[in-house]
C-alpha cells in the first residue's frame, strides 16, 4: 500500500496535524506494511527533520514568501490553494506513478485541492474537525466530541464518503495503548501537576499557568490552607514544550528558579507524563483524547477559536473544566481553577 500524507506544521499552524498523522502513519505502516511518504512545505518553525528522524521519507515542497493576497486559514500555505495542489501532484509524480491513499490535514486545503490530486490518488482521506468547507474525498476523520456530530458534514462530502467521526476513532500513539495497561489509580489527592499546551503555544499558555501554580504554591504553604485542602503541600510540576514553542528558553529560566518545577522540551513519552500526574493544565485539540483515555482530569484553554466548541461540548458533558479563549482567559482565571480543583480557599 502506497500511502501519501499532505500535512505542515510551522510556528503558525503548531505540531498538531503533523503529530496525528504521523500517528496514522506508524499505525498503517505497522498493520499493513504501508510505504509511507509525507508532503510538506518549508515552513518557519516546520517539523521536516523530525519526521524525517521518526523514520519516514518527506517530500519538501519550497518555501514561499508570504502572499498578502491569501486569507484565513489560506495563510498558513504561503501560496494560494491550487499552486499548492500543483505543486504536491508534481512532487508526487517524480516518485510514484499512483498512490493508493492520500492524507489531507489541513485546514487550508479543500475540493479544489483535493480534484486536482485525484489525478494520482485511487482514495483521498481527509482529517479534520471544522466543518466549514467542501470535500471531494473517500474518507473523513474527525475525530473530536461534539453533541450533534452526525449531521456537522452533510452538505459538505460526497455521499460515497465514508464519515469517521467521534472520539473512538481519535489517533492515539502507541505508548498510550502500552499506558493504558498499567494505568494508576488515582485517589483525588493532587500531588503531581503537568503542564502543556501544545507544541508551539504562541498565546504562552505554560507561562500562566506557571504563575498561576506559583501562586497555589504559597497558598498550600500556609498552614490554615493545609487542614481542608486536597492538593499536597509539597506537589511537584512537570512543565513540557515543544521545540517549535518561541518562548521555551525563558520558560526553562523560570522553570528552573524553583525546585518543585520540572521542565522538559519535545518528550517522546507523553502517556507516562500523563499517567503520574493528577491534574493537568493544557490546550484543546488532540491532547484531549489523550487525557481522556488515561482518565486525566483537566483545567483547559482553548488556543484557537477553532477549539472553544470542541471545549464547550466536553465541559458540559462533565469531560473537562474549560475556562475560555486564550485571550480571555487571565493568570488569575487559571489560579482559581486550580484553587477550586484543589479545594483551596480564596
Amino acid at each position: 500500500m502506497k500511502l501519501a500524507i499532505r500535512s505542515d506544521a510551522s510556528t503558525d499552524i503548531g505540531s498538531g496535524h503533523v503529530m496525528r498523522c504521523l500517528t496514522l502513519a506508524k499505525r498503517l505502516n505497522k498493520e499493513q506494511e504501508a510505504d509511507v511518504v509525507f508532503v510538506m512545505r518549508d515552513l518557519p518553525g516546520n517539523l521536516i527533520n523530525f519526521v524525517e528522524r521518526e523514520g519516514f521519507q518527506v517530500l519538501v515542497l519550497p518555501r514561499a514568501e508570504q502572499n498578502i493576497s491569501l486569507c484565513g486559514y489560506e495563510q498558513w500555505l504561503t501560496v494560494p490553494v491550487v499552486q499548492d495542489a500543483q505543486e504536491t501532484l508534481e512532487m508526487l509524480q517524480r516518485h510514484f506513478h499512483t498512490i493508493d491513499r492520500l492524507v489531507v490535514d489541513s485546514y487550508a486545503l479543500d475540493y479544489r485541492w483535493e480534484q486536482v490530486l485525484r489525478v494520482i490518488a485511487k482514495q483521498i482521506m481527509v482529517i479534520d474537525d471544522l466543518a466549514n468547507r467542501k470535500h471531494d474525498c473517500d474518507i473523513l476523520l474527525d475525530q473530536n466530541f461534539y453533541r450533534h456530530k452526525d449531521h456537522r458534514y452533510d452538505g459538505l462530502v460526497p455521499k460515497h464518503c465514508q464519515l469517521l467521526l467521534g472520539p473512538e476513532h481519535a489517533l492515539l500513539r502507541e505508548e498510550f495503548y502500552g499506558v493504558k495497561k498499567h494505568i494508576r489509580n488515582r485517589d483525588g489527592k493532587i500531588r503531581k501537576i503537568l503542564v502543556f499546551y501544545g507544541g508551539s503555544d504562541l498565546t504562552n499558555e505554560t507561562s500562566k499557568a506557571i504563575a498561576a501554580l506559583l501562586f497555589v504554591h504559597e497558598k498550600v504553604q500556609n498552614n490554615a490552607c493545609r487542614e481542608y485542602s486536597n492538593i499536597q503541600a509539597d506537589f511537584t510540576v512537570d512543565v513540557i514544550v515543544g521545540l517549535s514553542n518561541p518562548h521555551r528558553q525563558e520558560i526553562e529560566m523560570l522553570c528552573n528558579q524553583y525546585d518543585y518545577i520540572n521542565y522538559y522540551c519535545q518528550v517522546s513519552n507523553m502517556a507516562e507524563f500523563m499517567n503520574e500526574a493528577d491534574l493537568m493544565l493544557g490546550a484543546g485539540g488532540s491532547t484531549t483524547w489523550e487525557r481522556l483515555y488515561l482518565q486525566l482530569p483537566a483545567i483547559v484553554t482553548a488556543i484557537a477559536d477553532n477549539q472553544v466548541e470542541i471545549c464547550r461540548d466536553c465541559a458540559v458533558a462533565g469531560m473537562i473544566d474549560f475556562l475560555g479563549l486564550a485571550r480571555d482567559v487571565s493568570v488569575e482565571d487559571v489560579a482559581f481553577a486550580v484553587s477550586k480543583k484543589c479545594g483551596i480557599e480564596l
